[in-house]
Formats: structure tokens, sequence, C-alpha cells
């Protein structure tokens, strides 16, 4: 049994977001060294810190692609990511997700994230840059 999420962000962020917050999203994408210091390896770690949403190709346990986008648009930035996070890694990423909430343009459902072995996932919805998590659970059970 492996403790992997499936997680998934699909959210605009405002034209106003600092650079500090695309600096780090950039960081997490792997698509930016965390530092100016010219770092050969963008994808690395650094300090405790891992990029959450660098991975590539074939998803391991979830099934499907690992991606992750970030598009420069004309009324902000747009971000799709889809990643396999260890649950060690939660803390950072809920807190990665306060912040896009924070930035976001986007109200509503921002993503979801799912314990890989679950069919349910748990929402992340923006409500005026705050982040909510809701759980989803089944209504019923029914068989094919």
């Amino acid at each position: 049994m492996s403790d992997v999420y499936a997680v998934d962000f699909a959210l605009d962020l405002q034209a106003s977001v600092p650079s500090s917050i695309l600096a780090d999203l950039r960081w997490h994408l792997g698509i930016e060294a965390a530092d100016e210091s010219g770092a050969e390896d963008p994808v690395g770690e650094m300090g405790d810190m891992f990029p959450l949403l660098a991975a590539r190709g074939p998803a391991v346990r979830i099934g499907g692609v690992l991606v992750g986008e970030f598009t420069r648009t004309a009324s902000g930035w747009s971000l799709t990511a889809r990643q396999e996070v260890h649950a060690e890694l939660l803390p950072e990423l809920d807190s990665l997700a306060e912040r896009l909430a924070w930035n976001s343009s986007t109200e509503g459902v921002i993503g979801h994230i799912r314990f890989y072995e679950e069919d349910v996932p748990d929402l992340l919805i923006n409500r005026s840059g705050r982040l909510v998590k809701m759980s989803l659970a089944p209504t019923g059970t029914t068989t094919a």
C-alpha cells in the first residue's frame, strides 16, 4: 500500500499576483530555479522542500499522465496541473493551494485531491481568496 494522492488544479491567477508567488509556482512546476544562483537543476530539492507539480509522463499509481502547464493570459495567468503527491508532502501542498486560492481569479472549485485508492475526491474551493476543502461522500452504493 502506498500513501499517494492524486492532485488536480485548474485555475486562473490575477494579473496582480506578486512576483514571489509566480517564482514559487514556477519552481514547483520545475520551470525555474529556486534562487537566482543559476542552479543547473531547476527541479531539485530546496532544503526540505520538493517541487510538487514538476513530474511529467505516465502516472505510477493514479493512472493517466502527470502534467503541469502555466501560461500567461490577457487577464493574468492560467494553471493546469495533475500530479501524484506523497502523504508526507500534504502540508506543503496545502500551503501552495492556500497561496493559489489567495491569488486566484477563479471563484469556486480550483482543484481536487484524492487518495489514490479512493473513488471520491475532496474538492479544493476558492471562496473570496480563502481555500475551503469540501469532502464529498458517496450517497449510496450501486452494483453493476
